[in-house]
C-alpha cells in the first residue's frame, strides 16, 4: 500500500472525537481520509490524536477498522489495495456485486 502524507489539526480531531462520544456515526469521505482517521486512532483512549506524518496502513479486513463507521468513495479498480479497503467495510461479495452492476448498467 502506498504512503500518504497527512495533517489532522487539533480542532478537527476534537470535533470528531466529540461527535463520536455523542454517539454519532463517523463517515469518512475518501480512502485517504479513512486511512488518516484510522492512523490517528489511539487504542488506549479510543479517540483521535491530532498530528501529521505519513500513513502507510493497509486496511484489508474489518478488524483493521477501529474508529470510522462508514465510508463514501468512488469506484476503485478490482484487485487494487483501495478496493480491499472498501471491501473491508462493506464485504467483498457486496462490493464486487455492486461493481458488476455498475458495469452492467454502464454507469
Amino acid at each position: 500500500m502506498h504512503s500518504e502524507e497527512y495533517t489532522l489539526e487539533s480542532d478537527v480531531a476534537d470535533r470528531i472525537n466529540q461527535a463520536k462520544a455523542a454517539g454519532k456515526r463517523i463517515i469518512s469521505v475518501g480512502t485517504t481520509s479513512t486511512r488518516v482517521l484510522e492512523s490517528c486512532w489511539n487504542n488506549t483512549t479510543n479517540q483521535l490524536q491530532p498530528g501529521s506524518g505519513d500513513t502507510n496502513i493497509f486496511i484489508k479486513s474489518s478488524e483493521d477498522i477501529h474508529f470510522i463507521d462508514g465510508l463514501i468513495t468512488n469506484f476503485h479498480l478490482p484487485k487494487s489495495t483501495l478496493m480491499m479497503l472498501v471491501s473491508a467495510l462493506a464485504g467483498k461479495d457486496h462490493i464486487m456485486d455492486t461493481y458488476q452492476e455498475a458495469i452492467d448498467q454502464e454507469y
